[in-house]
């Protein structure tokens, strides 16, 4: 998105704009609550639903009423029923969910309205549990990493080239997305998967149900403290250096460069920012979001990128892949 010129606001606009929270928290508490996946089962009252689902009866049926004014649920004398499509995208079993996206966007939201005082401070904002929990909260957010990858993983694999490897190290490959794209894509291929301990229970079912178990070794550490496994020809860090300070990301790539094979590969999937930082529009927003998340991340321009990788001991580094969002794909080489 190019501001080669300013735009002249109305009040009405700056106002729709402030507003605009209102419909995202409607539907976050929603998917907090699986309010979708209950009524997927069948019509319901909100006196029964309130009852199953240990709501208060008031609170719940202004939010029902909500979601019907937004043409998410039908109502019809009191009972609610999903409109069509919401199914697919708002339930754990839907074609296309998108469930777990959502109540981790809801999290992004409590953090989200402490902005005015993270940029006072310069301190993340507090992190408060959803309804569900610590660990359904850690459960939403790897389910919203493949929400959002598994749509356009094997899209953005195919932009690797030459795609050439015998051993992929996924670091913080989560439930496993993006390495199942990969060993579909070269069937002579082993992988390693390495994330923090509670995840790799949640990698294993997922690489069961692919059928790819058996050439996938999962390996629990913490990338932040704990040496990478060693040997692997291509290392793909997906996500994660926006998680990340240059500087945390320098320990990264060089802890990443000490386990690469001579001749191995790294390729880094994440916003890539202009030299202005204003765009793209959604890399300046997820600056946003790492400034309430986390004590040192953001979002890198390539030229930034380059210098800290090339800081690691890597060479000949090139972007493979421009993208507006998230897969950008920046590749680098171990000489």
């Amino acid at each position: 998105m190019k501001h080669d010129a300013a735009k002249c606001w109305t009040p009405g606009e700056l106002n729709a704009l402030m507003r605009s929270y209102q419909v995202a928290a409607v539907l976050a508490a929603a998917a907090e609550l699986d309010v979708f996946s209950r009524l997927a089962r069948g019509p319901s009252t909100a006196r029964a639903l309130a009852k199953r689902m240990t709501c208060d009866l008031r609170s719940l049926t202004i939010l029902m009423d909500a979601l019907a004014a937004l043409r998410l649920l039908v109502k019809k004398d009191d009972r609610y029923s999903l409109c069509p499509g919401v199914a697919e995208v708002f339930t754990a079993d839907g074609a296309c969910t998108c469930l777990g996206m959502a109540q981790h966007q809801a999290n992004c939201m409590r953090r989200w309205g402490q902005l005015a005082s993270v940029v006072k401070t310069g301190r993340p904002a507090k992190r408060i549990p959803s309804v569900r929990g610590a660990a359904g909260d850690r459960e939403s957010f790897i389910a919203a990493m493949n929400n959002t990858s598994a749509p356009v993983a094997d899209a953005v694999v195919r932009r690797v080239r030459p795609l050439e490897f015998r051993q992929l190290l996924d670091i913080g490959g989560a439930s496993g997305t993006w390495t199942i794209a990969f060993l579909r894509a070269r069937p002579s291929a082993t992988a390693v998967l390495f994330d923090l301990p509670p995840v790799i229970p949640m990698a294993d079912r997922r690489l069961r149900a692919a059928g790819l178990r058996d050439r996938v070794r999962l390996v629990p550490g913490d990338f932040t403290t704990d040496p990478l496994p060693a040997g692997a020809d291509l290392a793909w860090v997906s996500a994660i250096a926006h998680q990340n300070s240059r500087k945390e990301n320098q320990g990264l790539f060089a802890n990443v460069f000490t386990a690469l094979a001579p001749g191995g590969s790294i390729v880094i999937r994440d916003i890539l920012m202009d030299e202005t930082r204003t765009g793209p529009l959604s890399g300046a927003l997820f600056a946003v979001n790492m400034l309430v998340g986390t004590k040192g991340g953001g979002t890198f321009t390539f030229g930034e990128l380059r210098e800290d990788l090339e800081s690691a001991g890597f060479r000949e580094t090139a972007v493979l892949h421009k993208d507006e969002g998230m897969s950008s794909l920046v590749v680098a080489r171990k000489a």
